[in-house]
């Protein structure tokens, strides 16, 4: 009798393992289909830096997506993106890269079904290059565009209150992994395209132990989304790697774009 009640219990804790172990990720709260956009990149004070091309599609059962920067002065920035949305968001690649006059600059890429990250840069005329596994949590880890998605699925968890800490895939210009707090700020108005657009302002924070922030300074990223049913609105952070110029995008290309204002200091 008592080994039966020994086994019963190794068995619920063992069940118990096995719930946590496969705690599900951000299950997906918006239908996302075919999307086309043509947002711009700026500098902080709204100065346009490239004109870009947003395409959002269902191929083979995953939601792709393509963005592309095209530059006055011959630069080219693309990133893709592939993502399982059932039965829960799930990133499964992402790339970036970086062309001046067609000549590639750098690259980065992430297969998040073998965990595996990759980045080539051009330094003094000389491609260096890295390769490494990361600690990737299916469903829980995310790079570049994957985090606007993710947000706007947590958007009602965050807007109570919450605070909600993902993984994020980073480069700099090796492959990292790091965690981050995702957390609402306020509502803001967002002025771009000769409007003021209302938006949730949304903060992708970091977490970096207080000895380690004296020496790896890892900025913010910004993301607004707009009212539901929640879509990209905004993003202000980091080009691609920590150290790289703050960049705006706005989903609008055209007319001026100013700093956004929470609603409530109107």
């Amino acid at each position: 009798m008592y080994f039966q009640r020994v086994k019963t219990a190794i068995c619920t804790l063992l069940a118990f393992i096995a719930v946590v172990a496969t705690t599900p990720g951000i299950k997906l709260e918006q239908v996302a289909g075919a999307a086309h956009a043509y947002p711009a990149m700026l500098d902080l004070n709204g100065k346009k830096l490239a004109n870009g091309e947003f395409t959002q599609q269902i191929e083979d059962g995953l939601l792709r997506i393509r963005i592309t920067y095209d530059s006055a002065k011959g630069g080219r920035i693309e990133e893709k993106a592939a993502f399982q949305l059932h039965p829960q968001l799930m990133q499964k690649q992402w790339s970036w890269r970086e062309l001046k006059d067609d000549t590639l600059q750098r690259e980065y890429k992430v297969d998040f079904s073998f965990r595996k990250a990759t980045a080539r840069k051009r330094e003094n005329g000389v491609m260096k290059e890295w390769s490494d596994q990361v600690e990737i949590e299916q469903g829980r880890s995310f790079a570049g565009f994957g985090f606007a998605l993710a947000l706007q699925n947590l958007r009602d968890h965050l807007v109570k209150g919450e605070a909600i800490e993902l993984k994020a895939v980073g480069f700099n210009p090796k492959p990292k992994v790091v965690t981050v707090k995702l957390s609402w700020q306020s509502a803001d108005r967002v002025p771009m395209s000769g409007r003021k657009l209302r938006g949730d302002h949304f903060v992708i924070r970091p977490e970096i132990p207080a000895l380690v922030k004296v020496f790896v300074k890892l900025p913010d990223t910004h993301i607004w989304l707009t009212p539901p049913p929640a879509g990209f609105l905004r993003l202000e952070g980091p080009l691609a790697e920590p150290s790289d110029q703050i960049i705006r995008v706005d989903l609008g290309s055209g007319g001026k774009s100013g700093e956004a204002t929470p609603v409530a200091s109107e």
